[in-house]
């Protein structure tokens, strides 16, 4: 299957893209540097509303996964950027993809949990309406961005991803040092939920939306057992062998991150990954202690 990637370069689209081609998967990677682009890529510029069509002829499947990282205060700049590369770049490839003479099959662009705002413990599933928020807001437009392709009749699926855990990179690999040092602790009042997946059992997802036509829409993209801060706290100091009485208060920090704070690290979201559950599907590492053992190789 010919499949073009957006954000291949990032977490999961590095994984991601390894993953396709071992399968025998043709993968065109969309770029924004005309460096050295190869027979494999091709150059995108969504800010300037500019993409190669032709390179895009044949394709049977888009996985889209660009956007500015979320880490780091968010100025009025920094919302932009999260904003604008998510809904310009979406906006962009579905519009190109839904004009194309031969059209994909499906496309496959992200969202996130933060669709939900923080909720408390409220179990959020598929059709939980939207939550308030800017991070809210961006991800109800980000999914209706994908609307050209939709109206053509492509599968859409719109994976709301969790907190990925990796040690290469993500929540989990800045965590690292503070906690081998022995100063990891709670955030705020460590009672937010926190819904987390590891990225081998992402890759396994998307790979399943490749082959599982039954799958469109929303899908929560998250393991079935979210675990609290405190909980994810007194589990990665178990498995690093190193103590967590360290806490940082809510107000250090919104002074260090401004909203990102309360919109990511003490919001809280206990996400159920409906629609994955009914279809049966398996998730490799589904319990906090042994994913933690198996991204760190303890």
């Amino acid at each position: 299957m010919k499949i073009a990637v957006t954000g291949s370069s990032g977490l999961i689209g590095s994984a991601l893209v390894a993953s396709l081609r071992s399968a025998g998967h043709d993968v065109l990677c969309l770029v924004r540097s005309a460096s050295s682009p190869g027979p494999a890529s091709s150059v995108w510029h969504p800010e300037r509303d500019q993409i190669d069509a032709a390179a895009l002829d044949g394709v049977e499947a888009a996985v889209n996964l660009a956007g500015e990282p979320l880490v780091g205060r968010w100025t009025t700049d920094k919302q932009d950027r999260i904003r604008q590369s998510r809904l310009r770049g979406t906006q962009l490839l579905c519009r190109t993809l839904a004009t194309l003479p031969r059209k994909p099959k499906l496309i496959i662009s992200a969202s996130a949990v933060g669709y939900y705002g923080s909720r408390g413990d409220e179990p959020l599933r598929e059709d939980s309406p939207a939550g308030s928020g800017f991070l809210a807001s961006v991800c109800r437009h980000w999914e209706e961005a994908a609307d050209p392709t939709r109206q053509q009749g492509i599968r859409v699926v719109h994976p709301r991803l969790g907190i990925v855990l990796s040690a290469r990179g993500g929540a989990l690999a800045q965590s690292l040092g503070p906690f081998r040092l022995g100063l990891g602790g709670r955030l705020g009042t460590g009672t937010q939920y926190w819904s987390w997946i590891t990225l081998d059992d992402v890759v396994a997802v998307f790979h399943r939306f490749l082959d599982d036509a039954s799958l469109e829409g929303p899908i929560n993209v998250v393991t079935p057992e979210p675990v609290t801060n405190r909980q994810f706290t007194a589990t990665l100091g178990r498995v690093l062998r190193r103590p967590t009485v360290m806490s940082v208060p809510a107000f250090a920090l919104r002074l260090a991150l401004g909203t990102m704070a309360d919109e990511v690290i003490l919001a809280s979201a206990r996400v159920v990954p409906q629609k994955l559950l009914d279809a049966g599907h398996t998730f490799k590492h589904a319990t906090l202690e042994p994913a933690l053992r198996h991204c760190l190789g303890k």
